[in-house]
C-alpha cells in the first residue's frame, strides 16, 4: 500500500501514521517530497483491505493506495519518477548513456591497468572487471578473488574510474563494501535471495542481471528484495536468455528495456556482450540498445581478446571499443540523450 499524507502535514502526524504501518504489520519506506510525504507500507497481502480502511482514519492522511503488482517498492505506482543512481557523483539513470567497460577477469596488474587506461581515454564512465569469477566448470579460471579486487583498486587509482564487480557470496559483502562501487549481482545469482538479502542492508549500488530464464516479474520481484531490505541504489542489467537458439550465446531481449521502464522506476542498462556472446555483435546490439531506451551499457573490453581466460570470444579490443563509443554518440543523440 501507498499511504499519501496531505500537503503540510506536520511530523507528528507522519510519525504517527508511520507507527500505525508498523502496528498493523507493515514495514513503512518514506519518501520525502517537496511538497508532501509518501510512506509505503511493505508485507503480507492478507488484510490489506481492512489496513487500507484502518490508515485512510488517520489524521493527516490524504489516501491509501493499493499496489496491484507483486513488487511494490519497484514499481511506478510507487514512484512514478524515475530513479537515478548516483555513484560517485555519475548518475546511472539521468540524461547521459552511462558506460560500464572492462575486461571479463582480472588477469594481471598490466592487463587491468592497461584496459582501464585504454576504456576510460574512450569514454566509459565505470571499469567492470571479475575478481570472483562464476564457471560452469570447476576446472575453468575462477578469479584472483581479493588480489584481484586489490588490483582493481590500483587501477581505479591510476584512472579515476569507479569499479564495478561481481559478488558471488554473502558472506563476501565486507569485502565488496571495502573495495568496490557497485556491486554486481550476476544472471547465476539473481535468484541467491541469501544474497539478495544481504545487499539489501548495504549502501554500495547494486547492479542486478537478469537470470537465463528469469521473467520481468520475477526480475522485478528479486530488485524488491534489496529495496525492501533499505538499499535503494539498484541498477537492473538485461544481459539475455536462454532460448532454443544456438547461433548466439543468448538471446539479447531488448523487448524487456520498455517493458521495465513502464514498470519501474529503476535505471535499465544492457549487456550485449553476454546478450550475444560474439564480439561482432556487440556494436550492433549496443547501438540498438540506446536506441530502445537504456540507460546504460556494460561492454567487455579486452586488450589480449585471443588470450584471455574468460569470455575472449565476446570481448571488444580497445580500438574497436574507442569506435563503438564515436559511433554510439549519434544513437544516443537520437535518442535524446547524451554519451
Amino acid at each position: 500500500m501507498i499511504v499519501v499524507m496531505k500537503k503540510g502535514c506536520s511530523r507528528d502526524k507522519i510519525q504517527a501514521a508511520r507507527e500505525k504501518v508498523i502496528e498493523l504489520g507493515y514495514l513503512p519506506h518514506m519518501i520525502e517530497g517537496v511538497e508532501r510525504t509518501v510512506i509505503a507500507a511493505v508485507g503480507d497481502e492478507r488484510g490489506k483491505s481492512m489496513a487500507k480502511e484502518t490508515l485512510e482514519q488517520q489524521p493527516g492522511v490524504e489516501k491509501v493506495i493499493l499496489v496491484l503488482e507483486p513488487f511494490k517498492l519497484a514499481s511506478k505506482e510507487f514512484k512514478p519518477e524515475r530513479t537515478a543512481v548516483s555513484v560517485n557523483g555519475i548518475e546511472v539513470g539521468g540524461q547521459r548513456i552511462s558506460v560500464i567497460a572492462g575486461p571479463c577477469s582480472v588477469e594481471s596488474r598490466e592487463q587491468i591497468i592497461e584496459v582501464a587506461t585504454r576504456v576510460k581515454e574512450a569514454g566509459a564512465q565505470f571499469l567492470r572487471g571479475g575478481a570472483y569469477k562464476p564457471r560452469t566448470s570447476p576446472f575453468a579460471f575462477q578469479g584472483l578473488e581479493e588480489e584481484g579486487l586489490k588490483l582493481l583498486v590500483e587501477a581505479r587509482e591510476r584512472t579515476g574510474l569507479p569499479i564495478v564487480t561481481e559478488i558471488m557470496s554473502p558472506t563476501d559483502v565486507h569485502l565488496f563494501e571495502e573495495y568496490s562501487d557497485v556491486i554486481q549481482v550476476g544472471a547465476r545469482n539473481v535468484q541467491n535471495f541469501a544474497l539478495l538479502k544481504a545487499l539489501g542492508k548495504v549502501k554500495r549500488p547494486v547492479l542486478l542481471k537478469r537470470g537465463l530464464s528469469t521473467t520481468i516479474q520475477e526480475f522485478l520481484l528479486c530488485a524488491e528484495y534489496i529495496l525492501a531490505g533499505g538499499n535503494e541504489n539498484v541498477i537492473l542489467c538485461e544481459r539475455g536468455i536462454r532460448t532454443f537458439e544456438t547461433a548466439t550465446r543468448n538471446t539479447l531481449d531488448l523487448n524487456a528495456v520498455p517493458v521495465l521502464a513502464s514498470k519501474t522506476h529503476l535505471p535499465i542498462i544492457v549487456d550485449p556482450s553476454h546478450g550475444t556472446g560474439y564480439w561482432r555483435w556487440v556494436a550492433p546490439m549496443a547501438k540498438a540498445a540506446v536506441a530502445c531506451g537504456a540507460d546504460g551499457l556494460i561492454i567487455e573490453v579486452h586488450n589480449q581478446p585471443e588470450k584471455a581466460l574468460s569470455d575472449g570470444g565476446q570481448s571488444l579490443k580497445p580500438e574497436k571499443f574507442a569506435t563503438l563509443m564515436g559511433e554510439l554518440r549519434r544513437f544516443a543523440e537520437a535518442a535524446g540523450r547524451t554519451l
